[in-house]
């Protein structure tokens, strides 16, 4: 969890999923897995968020939903698409309102399948989107650096 200098919080958005998913995301918060030793906060303020978790397949009332989550988070931020509903669609893609999987609302940084998908693989989702936040954090200050020296010349 070195990845970054602060505890990342995290905003979790239930997009119509059976709401399996959603309770191994209370799992992870549970005495057994305990994120929370790691730093990591629970937030319901998009703008506090460092990464966006999504459980559920994308349906035509809750995109607009997803984007203004996203477009009200602060850059650099991380989206995680957690259950195969939420990558794919699942047995949901064919319905006549719904998108399909986050990645066709929002860019999703991470995926993290299964149905439901496991705590374990919720927290190593995170973990792996803590390296892309880093990475984009590192690119962010580089490319504000490269703005300070071109308005100082």
């Amino acid at each position: 969890m070195s990845y970054t200098s602060k505890s990342p919080w995290i905003i979790h958005y239930d997009a119509s999923s059976c709401n399996g998913c959603d309770i191994e995301v209370l799992a992870c918060l549970t005495p057994l897995y305990d994120v929370e030793r790691f730093g990591i906060i629970n937030t319901g303020n998009p703008k506090h968020a460092d990464v966006f978790l999504v459980t559920g397949s994308v349906n035509e009332q809750n995109v607009s939903v997803i984007r203004q989550i996203y477009d009200q988070m602060l850059e650099p931020k991380v989206v995680i698409a957690c259950g195969v509903c939420a990558t794919t669609g699942n047995i949901f893609r064919e319905c006549y309102n719904t998108l399909g999987g986050v990645d066709l609302a929002i860019p999703v940084d991470v995926y993290a399948p299964g149905c439901a998908v496991r705590p374990e693989a919720i927290i190593d989702a995170v973990v792996k989107g803590l390296a892309v936040l880093e990475k984009k954090r590192a690119d962010l200050d580089a490319n504000r650096g490269k703005i300070t020296a071109s308005t100082e010349e």
